[in-house]
């Protein structure tokens, strides 16, 4: 069975993984349409652009920029190697996608190298988190503008993680978190783009939470974490990396990346906890990463 061009290219467009391919200089010469799912910019805004012009802006664990530093496609086209890694992805509504990608090098029919391709997958718990949106709008415990658990839901659920520790000795977290100067964006751009920074905050939690911790709008720029089953070095890991992302993250203004940092106290609930003592106590720590100079975790 001969298959044409056309029919090669609509199967790798159907693929459920994202897939792009550049040129040698780095350059997107195709990108599918799992790409443009899982990173919300569609084949008309990528392509002509060079990895290395920040648009998908890839971040490793640590924040890193790879885009501008160790690139691994660069590093694949360069020494004509193969490469996996998980890394972070700039989504064009400002947020942070996890993804597991694969680089590996294109050659023309004498073996030279000329390009790139990255196949990649979506980490986040996308699954999980419709079917959590769908029951919190059932319930009318969601946020309608963060698309996160509201105050409501979050006060039932940490009730019912309190009374989980006291009972069993399951221990959680709680990471209380404060969009830094939000009031200054609020004033300089206006309203509607204070909102659209509050979803791209709210969705960097989203995208990098575990199917079973929760993350809500408690008020304002104000978050919550509630997180299951840790121990104090994972919550402080888990925690700073979501500063992290959310530092990196960025909504292009004019042109312009419009980016923001958190504020972030980190604290674990004993069984001698009320919500009122659990919160106040990681509000209080927030509040020291902020006199500190702000965008900071503090644990206590």
């Amino acid at each position: 069975m001969n298959l044409s061009l056309e029919s090669y290219r609509k199967i790798i467009d159907n693929l459920p993984d994202g897939l792009y391919i550049v040129d040698k200089r780095r350059n997107i010469v195709y990108w599918n349409q799992a790409a443009e799912r899982i990173s919300g910019f569609n084949h008309e805004e990528v392509m002509g652009s060079s990895c290395s012009d920040n648009l998908l802006c890839h971040l490793d664990s640590a924040g890193v920029n790879l885009c501008s530093g160790n690139c691994p496609m660069a590093q694949s086209i360069t020494h004509g190697i193969s490469s996996d890694t998980e890394i972070y992805l700039h989504h064009k509504s400002g947020h942070r996608v996890p993804i597991s990608a694969r680089i590996t090098t294109l050659t023309d029919d004498d073996g030279n190298i000329i390009g790139g391709v990255m196949s990649f997958s979506d980490l986040s718990s996308k699954n999980d988190n419709d079917l959590r949106l769908k029951e919190l709008e059932k319930l009318a415990l969601l946020d309608r503008l963060t698309q996160l658990a509201n105050r409501h839901y979050l006060e039932r659920e940490l009730d019912a993680r309190l009374e989980e520790n006291r009972r069993y000795g399951i221990p959680f977290g709680v990471m209380f978190m404060d969009i830094d100067d939000f009031k200054r964006v609020n004033d300089r751009y206006g309203h509607e783009t204070g909102d659209r920074v509050l979803q791209f905050v709210a969705g960097t939690f989203n995208a990098n939470s575990r199917p079973f911790d929760l993350y809500g709008r408690w008020g304002g720029e104000e978050f919550v974490g509630i997180v299951r089953n840790v121990a104090s070095a994972d919550l402080k890991q888990m925690g700073q990396r979501l500063r992290k992302l959310v530092e990196k993250s960025f909504l292009l203004i004019d042109k312009t990346k419009l980016q923001v940092t958190i504020s972030i106290g980190v604290t674990l609930a004993t069984d001698t906890d009320s919500i009122t003592t659990l919160i106040q106590r990681a509000d209080t720590l927030m509040y020291q990463s902020k006199a500190a100079g702000k965008n900071r975790l503090t644990f206590g």
